[in-house]
Formats: structure tokens, sequence, C-alpha cells
């Protein structure tokens, strides 16, 4: 939304306040610095994952490390944050940025007062449908459609979640979890028939648990793009890691970082998953998806 709506405002404000909620403006208080605190997933093998309490690896961890690497900067302080929490983490203050395979959509990107969450996002560094993950034996699942019947498990707060509430899946048993980790030992356990959530975080689960598999021509909803989230008010400090991110993105150590954290996801699909500068433009450090580059 641009600045029209909120200039139809009568309530007379100082001039410093008024400049601080709007939204592509920025306060003077940096949150790029050696003390960053990173909210991130802490049950994700793959792509955000603490198998030590303090340590924190996965593809989310590798990216905003290698920005802040090119801002001269140390890596920032990781702590665990569930999907549903991710917004409310940074409105807070307990974090100052979420890498969590945090989606862009507009509801998030928009402010507080269109009803939105308020952030602003940095991405995508990689982009991906939602699918499923089932047991290594089950042959029976090869289309979407088999699904209908079946045991389903998603967590709170995810794209996923809210997709399979459409009613082109009313034909699917959903069983909702808080975490990702709750919902794979559901289906280690035989208690679902399958797990579904963004691909490249099944092939992450995949990757650790050999019993498991992703069902790879199963695909479905529109592509998830992962940002880096804070909340609106530091736009310099989003343009930032924007430009960091682009440079990152043409340079090999994505496509090699990728591979490392998730050596189990097809190139196919990793090729698919390569962001493009003008999708990081139009994403990135906007209050709603741009058509074009932005400043």
């Amino acid at each position: 939304m641009t600045g029209t709506a909120r200039h139809r405002q009568t309530v007379l404000v100082p001039a410093g306040i008024l400049a601080l909620s709007l939204s592509g403006c920025t306060t003077t208080e940096t949150i790029l610095n050696n003390d960053t605190q990173l909210g991130a997933k802490s049950d994700q093998p793959g792509t955000s994952y603490s198998p030590h309490d303090g340590e924190y690896n996965g593809l989310d961890i590798t990216v905003v490390n290698a920005l802040f690497r090119d801002l001269g900067l140390e890596s920032p302080h990781p702590s665990g944050v569930l999907s549903r929490d991710r917004a409310r983490a940074l409105r807070d203050k307990d974090v100052d940025l979420v890498a969590a395979t945090f989606s862009i959509t507009p509801k998030r990107m928009q402010t507080r007062e269109e009803g939105g969450e308020g952030l602003d996002f940095v991405g995508p560094y990689a982009s991906t449908q939602q699918g499923f993950l089932v047991r290594k034996e089950n042959d029976d699942i090869r289309r979407l459609v088999d699904l209908n019947g079946k045991h389903v498990c998603v967590w709170a707060g995810t794209t996923s979640a809210n997709e399979l509430q459409s009613k082109a899946y009313d034909g699917i048993s959903k069983r909702t979890e808080t975490d990702a980790q709750s919902c794979v030992a559901a289906l280690l356990n035989d208690e679902v028939d399958a797990v579904s959530t963004d691909q490249l975080i099944l092939y992450g689960f995949m990757d650790r648990y050999p019993s498991l598999k992703v069902i790879p021509q199963i695909k479905f909803g529109e592509p998830n793009d992962y940002g880096i989230a804070m909340v609106k008010g530091h736009r310099a400090d989003c343009k930032k890691l924007r430009d960091a991110l682009k440079r990152y993105v043409n340079g090999p150590d994505w496509d090699r970082d990728v591979e490392n954290n998730l050596p189990r996801l097809p190139k196919t699909e990793r090729d698919e998953a390569h962001p493009t500068t003008a999708e990081i433009s139009a994403l990135s450090c906007v209050d709603e998806p741009a058509n074009g580059s932005t400043d």
C-alpha cells in the first residue's frame, strides 16, 4: 500500500512520530551488528536445525551467516522459534531477524494497520512448492488423489497447514501438531500416512531419516519464497541485506551451500529453488510485491 490512505487521516501528530509510523521510513537504530539476535527453527534438518544446545546449522543459517560476512559482521546469535511464533517474536523484540523457512506473503508484508503482520523481508533466498513425505515402503501414494482417505500431519503456522484447509483437499484427514519434529515422529511411528510441508524441508528430513522418502512428483500450491524477516522500520538495514543477497545468489556459493545442506535434493529441484535478482528486488524491503526492481 502507498502512503495515500494514511495521509487521509486528520489527526495531527508530531512529525517525528509520523515519520516512524510510515512503513517505508527507517529508524536510526540498526539491527545489523555483532549482537544481532536471529530466530530460527531447531527441528528441521537441512534447513534449520539445532543438534546441540546453542548450535545451529542448515540452509537458513548458512545463508544468513554468508550475508553477515559480506557486510563485515559476525554471525548473528540464533535461538529457536516455532512457526506460529515467528512474527510475534519479531514484534516483541525477542529477536531482530527471523530466518526459519519463512514464506514471503502479501499478508505478512502488509502493515499492521492494513491487517497484515507488519514485516519486511529480504528474499527470496530459495523457493519451493509443498509436497509430501511418506515411509519408504509406501508405494500406494503416487498422485495427489491417492491421499484421499489418508491421514496427513502438518504443523501450526505453516503454508501447508493453511493450504490443506481448502475444499480441494477435503478428502484428506489432517492432523495438526505444534512443530515439524512431532509430525515426523508420528510418521515414523505409523500414526499418520504422510507429512506435508515445503519440499525443501521434506528433503532435509529424508536425508536424516533413511526410512522416509519424498514423493517428487506430487507438488502443490503456489511456490513458497523464503525470506529473512524483520519488523518494518529498518529499511536501510533491509536494503543492505538485500544487496548482499543479490551478490550471494549470483556467485558460486549459493549452489554449493544448498547442495551441502540438502544433499538429497535433486538438481532439478535445486535449480528451480534458485532465485533471480529480479525476484529479490520484487519481494525485498517493500510493502507489497513489486512488478519491477525497487530501490
